[in-house]
């Protein structure tokens, strides 16, 4: 694995240092980011409330909110379709709770994975309008539902698209569009999860009545899915995460607390990471393995026993995601050892009968980070294969699959991330015709692992006072990394000790500084690892507390010895 330290001005990086008064090497970590001009710099250091955009700003708002009151004086039912991840229920959530506290009759459908698969269904629509509903609000989905949409239409429903996907090349028939991605949208901030759009449209919904206190119970769900949709937690993103996270140490929704409990997540401060590892795969586990809508209830009810009962099938239906997830990485890796010229392409498409559809998304995503290439894995059923794509830098996923875009039934997604569906019988043209498009965009080198670095440190400058500083830099996620320090030339003290089987425990040194080093999975590769050694480490800067005792520890990316060098 070779190391990419970027080179930045060293004059804005001074310029910045003075200005704020922060650490030179903050100051370049701020400019790596984007934020190297000191106004938009302190912006990011003390993220504000009134850095919220103004709602009314996004192309389409007036003519929703117009539409949505008149539902509301009217008392007409309206629906809100929305989908199964996390970002998707978060929206329901999010929108049902704003106009039922607006004295809405508004009702909810959230499609099934495995029956009902991606997107919107017109028997859905005609059976809303079946039911008495006048309006329909898409969340998380719709941009490109013409078909759908047009359905509706033809019954009188009104229609109001909230979306975050990119738009094909017409817009949808509906009666407002909101989408921070639409080419005739000023609205700021274009990279909103769809909770974000959601939750623009209930800010303005309920305007006056939004008090500080109330915005800030919402921008917990928001902050929620944002961070499992993996968007850019920069600029409004930046925010709504800030007081999101701060706002879950006190959950304050009967759900939400169940929630945090079976996380082991009570009463103690949150991370994104948190969110993205331990909160999210949880309610992900209800659409993946059975059906989302536990996860509405479990955000709207104020039953606290029936929220502990959801939040602990919650749980149980997360071990079982795990199980099966592993069950099939396991299966992948063990077909590319008998089969290795595969694992030699410049993709990798994989598919097998039976493998469940809810999880085939984190199966990919595994077998990118495993192998480093582009990969498509689908489950088989009956003839039809249903896939979840993941990628690498270098190739955007969605355009990949729209160059290829007759093989599919249906398909969509961003530059990482895509899902898609198509007869079983094609998925052999699928493997050569992705294959073949990736060469023409990637090169032998975009498929070496790369490790990030933002920058070169000795140990005598890791102190409590960096720590804070670095941590002032949060919420880490997608857009704005955690950052990865490297050092140079460390003395490896004592032999490494070996946790749990999988993980390394190392002592390292330089001067009269040592720290612990924990570098995980790294036991199988650490075996030639001898005290007296030389060392680099690329490493992110992390705080142990054992005993009430908290100590500054390294947590390794990367370990190079002379050997990597000859």
């Amino acid at each position: 694995m070779h190391w990419e330290i970027p080179a930045v001005d060293s004059n804005a990086v001074n310029r910045l240092s003075r200005e704020l008064g922060v650490q030179p090497l903050v100051a370049r970590l701020l400019v790596l980011r984007g934020v190297g001009e000191p106004e938009a710099a302190h912006a990011f250091l003390h993220p504000a409330l009134s850095q919220l955009h103004d709602p009314c700003r996004m192309a389409g708002m007036k003519a929703a909110v117009e539409r949505l009151r008149r539902a509301i004086e009217r008392k007409e039912k309206i629906l809100i379709y929305g989908d199964y991840d996390v970002d998707g229920t978060m929206a329901v959530v999010v929108l049902l709770t704003a106009l039922r506290n607006l004295g809405a009759q508004a009702a909810t459908h959230i499609p099934h994975r495995l029956q009902d698969g991606y997107g919107m269904r017109v028997p859905v629509i005609e059976e809303a309008a079946r039911q008495g509903c006048r309006v329909v609000i898409s969340v998380d989905t719709g941009i490109r539902e013409h078909e759908v949409l047009a359905r509706g239409r033809e019954l009188g429903l009104d229609c109001i698209v909230t979306d975050h996907h990119l738009p094909d090349g017409h817009l949808p028939p509906a009666c407002a569009i909101l989408n921070p991605r639409r080419p005739d949208c000023a609205y700021p901030e274009k990279n909103l999860s769809g909770v974000g759009v959601a939750f623009k449209l209930a800010q303005a919904l309920l305007g006056e009545q939004l008090s500080e206190r109330l915005l800030q119970s919402y921008l917990k769900i928001v902050a929620i899915g944002t961070i499992a949709d993996v968007v850019p937690l920069l600029g409004e993103n930046r925010v709504i995460a800030h007081f999101g996270l701060a706002g879950l140490r006190q959950p304050a929704q009967a759900g939400l607390e169940a929630l945090l409990t079976v996380a082991g997540l009570r009463d103690v401060p949150i991370s994104a990471g948190d969110v993205a590892f331990r909160i999210a795969p949880r309610l992900n586990a209800a659409g993946r393995m059975e059906n989302a809508r536990d996860v509405i209830e479990l955000f709207t009810s104020p039953d606290l026993q029936r929220t502990r009962q959801i939040a602990e099938a919650l749980d149980r239906l997360n071990s079982e995601r795990q199980r099966v997830e592993d069950e099939i990485l396991r299966e992948i890796v063990e077909r590319l050892e008998r089969h290795p010229e595969e694992a030699k392409h410049y993709t990798l498409v994989l598919a097998g009968e039976g493998w469940h559809r809810g999880v085939i998304g984190i199966v990919a995503q595994r077998v990118v980070e495993r192998y480093h290439r582009p990969a498509l894995v689908m489950g088989v059923e009956d003839g039809q294969a249903v896939g979840s794509g993941r990628s690498i830098p270098g190739l955007h996923l969605f355009e990949a699959l729209d160059a290829i875009r007759d093989l599919f039934e249906r398909f969509g997604g961003h530059a990482q991330a895509a899902g898609f569906t198509l007869p079983a019988a094609r998925i052999h043209d699928l493997a050569a015709r992705f294959e073949a498009y990736a060469r023409t965009k990637l090169s032998a080198g975009d498929l070496e692992p790369a490790q990030r670095v933002d920058g070169e440190v000795s140990l005598g400058e890791l102190d409590w006072d960096l720590y804070q500083a670095l941590e002032g830099l949060g919420p880490f996620g997608c857009g704005n990394p955690t950052p990865v320090l490297a050092a140079h030339g460390l003395s490896l003290l004592v032999p490494p000790r070996v946790l749990r089987e999988k993980h390394l425990k190392l002592r390292v040194a330089q001067g009269n500084k040592s720290f612990d080093a924990l570098a995980w999975r790294w036991a199988d590769k650490g075996r030639a690892l001898m005290p007296g050694q030389t060392l680099d480490l690329a490493f992110t800067l992390d705080q142990n507390v054992y005993q009430n005792i908290a100590t500054l520890q390294l947590v390794v990316k990367d370990i190079r010895t002379m050997m990597n060098y000859e």
